[in-house]
């Protein structure tokens, strides 16, 4: 799942898409290099990030839809309106960040249009997520919170191998926590969904590798936490660079089976 932010203050690629040719240009080399969707958002979830209103978030994405028309797309949005757009407008997906905590409602957009619903588990909101995020066990904790949105989400009419999860790696988590995340994945892939993480240049490897002040991972830090995600059961990948990280699976996927072949 490539990355494609519409948003001028995303944490790695804010601004970077100025205009929404120039978004949808992105978008294609994205799908050129390999990767199987392509998630377009509006509205920047990284940390302290200020919420913005639905018709901003509709200004934003609306052109970059049309211009994508044909394309598999990802619509990354918590508001049911924005969904109910996007699907229109050609997305297969919709991509919650909020597992329906914004707006519940938003489940049954995606039912009716018979889409695709990936659920993400985040303590607070993006403002204030990372002030001081607290678990007693943070594994156990996001595997409860994303068993009972799959069965809220399943219960609004959506059918369950129509949804993924994703533990939301960054959100409201502190690094420790994140990396347990990753090495306990197979809790969350035992509830028996395909799992999707979020590790592409997030500041969590970029401490691993550079130290505690680090904001933004390089794409070989990004890299080295998807395969080792991919090694415990995640199947999906939300990441920047497309090309470096298809390469890298391929290759995981291919020691996995002991052939070359697929």
């Amino acid at each position: 799942m490539g990355v494609v932010n519409v948003t001028p203050d995303s944490f790695s690629d804010g601004g970077l898409h100025g205009t929404p040719a120039d978004a949808a240009a992105a978008a294609r080399r994205m799908l050129a290099d390999g990767a199987a969707l392509v998630d377009v958002g509006g509205e920047s979830t990284r940390p302290g990030a200020q919420p913005v209103t639905e018709v901003e978030e509709l200004r934003r994405i609306v052109p970059v839809l049309e211009l994508l028309a044909g394309a598999p797309v990802s619509i990354d949005t918590s508001r049911a309106e924005v969904a109910r757009r996007a699907l229109a407008l050609g997305a297969i997906m919709v991509n919650d960040v909020t597992g329906l905590a914004r707006e519940p409602d938003l489940a049954g957009v995606v039912a009716d249009a018979g889409a695709d619903l990936c659920l993400m588990h985040m303590q607070g909101e993006p403002r204030t997520m990372q002030l001081a995020p607290r678990y007693e066990d943070v594994v156990s904790e996001v595997a409860s919170f994303l068993e009972a949105r799959l069965a809220l989400a399943v219960a609004a009419g959506v059918p369950e191998e129509r949804i993924c999860l994703d533990p939301g790696i960054g959100f409201g988590k502190t690094p420790g926590q994140n990396l347990e995340l990753v090495r306990r994945l197979d809790r969350i892939v035992a509830i028996g969904r395909p799992v999707l993480v979020g590790l592409s240049r997030k500041s969590t490897l970029a401490r691993v590798v550079e130290g505690r002040d680090a904001r933004v991972a390089t794409d070989a830090a990004s890299v080295g936490g998807a395969v080792a995600a991919f090694d415990r059961g995640a199947t999906l990948f939300r990441v920047h660079d497309v090309r470096s990280h298809v390469e890298a699976l391929a290759v995981a996927a291919a020691v996995e089976r002991g052939t070359v072949a697929p």
